[in-house]
């Protein structure tokens, strides 16, 4: 790897801006790759308001997907929606050159085998970005809270492409986790996601304390998070006793927070219902764990789904 990196980030919305603005402050080139924000981002790069300070930033290059980069990167990171008609790995693909490592900023359980079989010789690292981040606007984006990203190479271990990333992003300002069980943090990161994301679209695109405070809220949280540990135990990923607590008191010290979810909905776009609960449920199903609350909860946004999409 040269003594600057080249980091090319394919899906620069919430997640990618930022991280994209912690790369480039750590010294590495970034580049972005973009759809509809591409020409407010061309024309004047990133605004970022964060607790961290201005985070905005202009990218080193900016490329409208189905372009070609310039310099074949050192990472390639995955920062796309997971959705079943997305194809990622042809997404990416343009991008990736034979020493690219990939890297999967999403969320979900159960999403990196497509990957890892399109590119069976360029190491993959499964990441996990614990952060409050909101898109605004074309370009503009709004940062919260936390920041922290878990690292691991898929399906374990921690690679020394693992090692070093986690060095430019500790330089750029965010902690970072490397993890020699990545599947296992997804399903940590997969107890707050699953409960909170379809809740938030079932409630209206409510925002975390809504859903916490309103009448029987807290407790509605606390039974599907425990389902979802039900479910993670039998993938042989066991939970800490306190995880639940932990989440719930965690969110509560964060300001009020319309999650990526809520967002889509609101906003009519397609939603990660597959990769947050989807994939959960069908894997309490092979594992024969009864989650009857979080199966209502997928039977319910699928009734909401169809109806949004019928044709008038």
């Amino acid at each position: 790897m040269a003594d600057k990196p080249h980091v090319l980030i394919v899906g620069a919305g919430a997640i990618g801006g930022f991280y994209g603005a912690i790369l480039q402050r750590a010294g590495a080139r970034v580049s972005v790759v973009l759809r509809s924000d591409y020409a407010a981002v061309r024309e004047a790069g990133f605004v970022i308001d964060s607790p961290l300070g201005d985070l905005s930033y202009r990218p080193d290059a900016v490329y409208y997907d189905g372009e070609s980069a310039e310099t074949i990167p050192d990472y390639v990171l995955c920062c796309v929606k997971v959705l079943p008609e997305v194809d990622r790995a042809a997404l990416i693909a343009p991008w990736v050159g034979p020493d690219s490592c990939i890297v999967l900023i999403e969320n979900g359980i159960d999403i990196e085998a497509d990957i890892a079989a399109a590119f069976v010789d360029n190491p993959l690292i499964s990441a996990l970005a614990f952060i409050a981040v909101s898109r605004t606007g074309p370009g503009r984006i709004q940062h919260k809270a936390f920041g922290q990203l878990t690292l691991g190479a898929w399906p374990q271990g921690v690679s020394d492409a693992c090692r070093a990333l986690e060095v430019l992003l500790v330089a750029g300002g965010v902690k970072v986790k490397l993890a020699e069980n990545v599947l296992a943090e997804r399903w940590r990161k997969s107890l707050w996601n699953t409960p909170f994301n379809p809740l938030s679209v079932l409630a209206g695109g409510a925002d975390t304390l809504t859903m916490l405070d309103s009448p029987g809220g807290e407790a509605l949280v606390r039974d599907l998070m425990a389902e979802v540990m039900a479910v993670a135990a039998a993938d042989g990923h066991p939970l800490p006793a306190d995880a639940i607590d932990r989440n719930i008191a965690g969110t509560r010290q964060m300001p009020a927070y319309r999650n990526s979810m809520a967002l889509d909905y609101l906003a009519g776009r397609a939603m990660e219902i597959d990769a947050i609960l989807g994939n959960v449920v069908a894997l309490a199903e092979r594992h024969g764990v009864a989650v009857p609350r979080l199966r209502t909860l997928a039977a319910t946004l699928a009734m909401r789904e169809r109806l949004t999409t019928a044709p008038a």
